[in-house]
């Protein structure tokens, strides 16, 4: 009777600078390779490998992790020859020529061209193994494994993040770095859309224990050991991980546990971002969404409220969300006319946006509210 939002928590931050250690009690042999050799046994898929859409019930998990549309695992190679250099060697050109390539490719992904972005990306490996870039390879195989990530591809993305992470922790990285972590939440949304529950919880416990002990032990770090927005950014991260373990939870019919998920990352989106922030605002409404899968209604109407208000003020720009999920609330607190207002705002604005499944959404609790008295 509701949708959730799709959320966008952290984005843009530098979220994978700080170091750590691994959470207890959780196993990270799900998502970690060996690391030995100079390629890892996993290869990339063929470019032009036709993309697999996402079934009916993929869409709330990849739209859980809607921020990973840039690869974390590494920065973007630098040209060696840069600052000073007298005169490029052949390992310079070719390291400029692949981080052109990556920036093609990078191109194509924002123009929905996914099959050129495949071709160029092969094209910068190819390269990067002939010269022995590491750093090129990781971050083209990272690169690799969001854009399957997004066409749905789950077995290519689930081997491409794999072979990543196997370069990062060959390259020295530990596995508590975050960079690590945020890999092995990519792989734990992999597994939840696969229905593997087992990986995916392990995995979601193995991000969130390991971020919760994390954020403890640099709260006592000063900050010329570490920075307010390095410590902000393993909260961030933190958040992320909670949003994404409470969405499976509430697809998976288990509201309870998903309200505890939500109510943490709302409020570390609160205290970081601010109130008025689009992520606040989604996480809002998501936890109203939690208690009202409960059969809390009125509980969930005080959330939900807040987030309409706020997602009105700041334009937001799944406000058409927000509200089709404060009418479904009201109808279930049997207030059916103002549920229907709501309702038909909501209509109009997804019909402005263009969100066709929202449109088809809305229409049908129109449809559902009709019959009630």
């Amino acid at each position: 009777m509701y949708r959730l939002l799709r959320p966008g928590l952290g984005r843009g931050r530098g979220l994978l600078r700080a170091a750590g250690r691994r959470g207890r009690g959780c196993s990270a042999l799900v998502f970690l390779v060996p690391a030995g050799g100079p390629r890892p046994a996993v290869e990339a898929p063929p470019p032009g490998v036709a993309p697999r859409g996402p079934g009916r019930g993929l869409l709330p998990l990849l739209a859980a992790l809607a921020w990973f549309s840039s690869p974390p695992a590494e920065k973007e190679p630098q040209p060696q020859g840069a600052g000073g250099a007298a005169e490029p060697d052949a390992a310079d050109e070719a390291e400029a020529e692949i981080i052109q390539l990556l920036k093609r490719a990078k191109l194509s992904i924002m123009k929905d061209e996914p099959e050129e972005a495949e071709r160029i990306l092969h094209d910068a490996l190819r390269l990067a193994y002939q010269n022995d870039n590491k750093a090129a390879i990781t971050y083209t195989y990272d690169l690799m494994a969001n854009l399957a990530f997004i066409q749905g591809q789950l077995e290519n993305a689930e081997k491409l993040f794999k072979a990543t992470m196997s370069y990062l922790l060959g390259g020295g990285m530990k596995q508590e770095d975050n960079a690590i972590i945020e890999i092995s939440l990519k792989l734990a949304s992999i597994y939840a859309a696969q229905n593997r529950q087992e990986f995916a919880l392990a995995g979601y416990e193995f991000c969130i224990s390991t971020l919760e002990e994390k954020v403890e032990r640099e709260k006592e770090l000063a900050e010329d050991v570490m920075s307010v927005e390095e410590k902000a950014n393993t909260r961030l991260l933190l958040g992320m991980c909670l949003d994404a373990c409470a969405r499976y939870l509430l697809v998976s019919k288990q509201p309870a546990q998903a309200q505890k998920m939500y109510e943490k990352a709302l409020q570390i989106s609160a205290e970081i971002q601010g109130e008025r922030h689009p992520q606040t605002i989604v996480l809002m409404s998501d936890l109203a969404t939690s208690l009202d899968a409960q059969g809390l209604p009125d509980e969930a109407y005080a959330y939900v409220q807040r987030a309409s208000d706020l997602a009105r003020q700041t334009q937001h720009p799944e406000l058409h969300v927000v509200l089709s999920n404060l009418a479904a609330i009201l109808m279930h607190r049997e207030r059916y006319a103002q549920a229907r207002e709501i309702f038909q705002e909501a209509l109009r604005q997804a019909k402005l946006k263009r969100d066709e499944v929202s449109i088809q959404h809305i229409r049908e609790e129109l449809a559902e509210l009709s019959k009630k008295k």
